[in-house]
């Protein structure tokens, strides 16, 4: 028997594909546990250590990193990054020291981290806790035991504030805004006197009387939270801050490592819960996940029956010709169209002329202020729905094609029009191919944010899409996207180093959300397959 030689055996072919392939891997694991590392981290109460300077400085804070000096002609020294905090005092977070400069470093015990909801952390200790010019409680021990038992009643008073500024407030101005504008349709109509317009400011005497009780409520709230916590750094400069700005405070170098888990943990729950703070560099990023799983969920059930339609027609109905190769080729390029062109378009299309002509129709008593003429998530899914078209329906074309012709014509054969037969059996066997399209058309919707830019999403959005007034879904209002959010914290933040822990946490958390849109849609698609198989497709 003729030996094969080993190349044209394909053997190493084999290997080479194979090796490319588990490199490809274990590149996407790497990249992933990076993100993770440098994210997740940044979560972990880091013990606090105190610096003696040779010229007699002292500093406080996390040691973030330690490398080489920048001199080369020092020889080898190293240096060490410091996250001194205090950002209000000092003007930077982060110092560099000289390790030869360091005379001793050591790591007190009532070192206190005292998280803001601006200016960011502080590092030092309580002096003291006043209410107004009283004095509650003096001393780092007892002000710190003091301002523990406070904090929650505090909170609880912060919560009930947003309440009634959000809910009752905002049910107020909502209403005065819609008795404003029946007020301006009246005016146009010229009805100066009558029962209706007598309704109207007897509606508007109502709702600013119950504005006005809101308020004294609010005022009654807010005389509650009056104390102020006197803070000392490690150098003896204080600062005096309102208790209602503290988020948390403890003491690192003091705990165990199940009281800084128990502390990673809630952290975690924060950054996932709660609203973002300090222009999006600390505090959550609830809005911004609520804006991209709805703007993803939005985008997909756009374009889902407009690729189906499409590719549908243009295999089962269209007369192949040169005119439907045509179309096939054009919609191939689309594919390949930079996103900020549909940006673009969208802008142009969408909101300018769409959204323009419906305020002119539906909403002129709003005029000039835009109601769907300007940037919202409606107008922004719709962009991405153009923008993962193509891929929807090539995937959908691909199915179609591969669902037998026998299959077809012993439908028709059975007296079922091509209608029936389209939509009661050719459908159901290309639902994998659809999922397929729809997964590749979510993952690559959630990460695009050039085209986002223009046509709705913002740096801070006061309110969700969703709230509970009429008509519930406010598809016009503008949204927070978390590809958008990694940009600005990432690019235009003032103080980038201290923000770069929450763009790792960020992207960490955009990639967790595709990963399980797309396991939702592959788990669907598997069991579709399951009982297609099962019923002889």
């Amino acid at each position: 028997m003729k030996r094969i030689p080993f190349l044209k055996s394909g053997e190493p072919y084999i290997w080479l594909t194979g090796g490319a392939l588990a490199f490809c891997v274990l590149m996407v694991a790497g990249m992933v546990l990076l993100i993770a590392f440098n994210g997740l981290s940044g979560f972990w109460p880091t013990r606090l250590v105190r610096f003696a300077m040779n010229d007699g400085r002292v500093i406080l804070g996390r040691v973030e990193d330690r490398d080489l000096s920048a001199d080369p002609s020092e020889g080898k020294k190293y240096r060490i990054k410091v996250n001194r905090g205090n950002r209000d005092l000092d003007q930077a977070d982060f110092i560099w020291l000289e390790e030869s400069d360091v005379a001793e470093h050591d790591q007190p015990s009532d070192a206190l981290v005292v998280e803001r909801t601006e200016w960011g952390s502080f590092f030092g200790q309580i002096k003291a806790l006043k209410d107004g010019d009283h004095l509650v409680a003096e001393g780092p021990s007892e002000g710190l035991s003091t301002v523990i038992a406070a904090l929650p009643e505090t909170h609880r008073l912060q919560r009930q504030i947003v309440g009634i500024e959000k809910k009752e407030i905002g049910d107020i101005n909502e209403a005065q805004e819609h008795l404003r504008l029946r007020s301006t349709r009246l005016e146009r109509q010229g009805v100066t006197s009558g029962p209706e317009l007598d309704r109207v400011r007897a509606e508007k005497d109502e709702l600013q009387r119950r504005y006005d009780g809101q308020t004294a409520r609010l005022e009654d709230l807010k005389q509650q939270l009056q104390r102020t916590v006197v803070l000392s750094a490690v150098d003896g400069t204080e600062k005096e801050i309102p208790l209602a700005n503290i988020v948390r405070l403890y003491q690192p170098n003091r705990m165990g490592l199940m009281a800084k888990a128990g502390l990673y943990l809630s952290k975690i729950w924060e950054f996932v819960s709660d609203d973002p703070r300090e222009s999006n560099t600390e505090g959550g990023t609830f809005p911004a996940i609520f804006g991209t799983v709805m703007m993803v969920m939005l985008m997909t059930f756009i374009v889902t029956p407009l690729g189906v339609v499409a590719a549908v027609y243009l295999r089962e109905y269209a007369r192949q010709g040169r005119l439907v190769s045509a179309v096939r080729i054009a919609v191939n390029n689309l594919a390949g169209v930079p996103s900020i062109v549909f940006g673009v378009f969208g802008v142009g299309f969408f909101i300018y002329l769409i959204g323009g002509n419906l305020d002119r129709l539906f909403f002129a008593d709003y005029l000039p202020t835009p109601t769907l003429g300007t940037g919202g998530i409606l107008w922004a899914s719709l962009t991405l729905a153009l923008l993962t078209l193509p891929v929807v329906i090539v995937a959908t074309e691909e199915g179609l094609a591969a669902v037998p012709r026998d299959v077809r014509e012993a439908s028709l054969a059975l007296g079922a029009t091509q209608f029936e037969t389209t939509w009661r059996v050719v459908l159901p066997a290309v639902t994998p191919s659809i999922l397929t399209g729809l997964i590749l058309a979510m993952a690559r919707a959630a990460g695009e944010v050039a085209p986002l830019m223009v046509t709705g999403v913002v740096k801070l959005a006061p309110t969700l899409p969703i709230d509970g007034n009429w008509p519930y879904l406010h598809v016009d209002r503008k949204f927070m996207h978390l590809g958008f959010y990694i940009y600005d914290v990432g690019f235009q933040s003032p103080n980038v180093d201290a923000a770069r822990p929450m763009v790792f946490a960020t992207t960490l958390l955009l990639l967790v959300i595709v990963i399980v849109l797309n396991l939702a849609a592959i788990l669907l698609r598997n069991h579709l397959r399951r009982r297609l198989t099962a019923t002889g497709f």
